[in-house]
């Protein structure tokens, strides 16, 4: 049976056009799917970027620090009110989710949006964040509990 399998394989990948070269058109047809592909992958992550960007810059943070791996969750951490060692919980597996609900909900509070928004950043910042970084919302910063 795996030999079977095996001769399957390599018959499909065998070429029979006979000349080489008649394959252009499905090479092309392959790298424009690629290229789309490539596009709706890249086009959530950089509205999320350029969300998070401009939430930053609202907030009174470099907008910079949207693009760098680690700061960025340091300074999400700042703008929600909370303490770095919320950020330190961010960082442990499994705990990690709570953490950034609870901060992204906090992020939310200080922008004026209920905890729904804060959801919503956690689980679709690629929506909410342009959303809340264009938009017309303020940081105003909550006091500490």
């Amino acid at each position: 049976m795996t030999s079977y399998l095996m001769n399957c394989f390599l018959l499909a990948q065998f070429d029979n056009n006979g000349g080489g070269g008649g394959d252009a058109a499905g090479a092309a047809a392959g790298g424009l799917m690629g290229l789309c592909c490539m596009v709706l992958y890249l086009l959530p992550i950089i509205a999320a970027i350029a969300g998070m960007w401009k939430v930053f810059e609202k907030a009174g943070k470099p907008g910079w620090a949207a693009i760098v791996p680690i700061y960025n969750l340091i300074v999400l951490t700042e703008i929600s009110g909370r303490d770095l060692l919320w950020f330190v919980l961010a960082l442990v597996p499994c705990v990690q989710i709570v953490a950034l609900i609870l901060i992204n909900i906090d992020v939310a509070k200080n922008f004026g949006k209920d905890a729904g928004w804060g959801l919503g950043l956690a689980f679709l910042p690629f929506i909410f964040y342009p959303i809340l970084g264009f938009g017309a919302a303020r940081y105003q910063p909550q006091p500490k509990m």
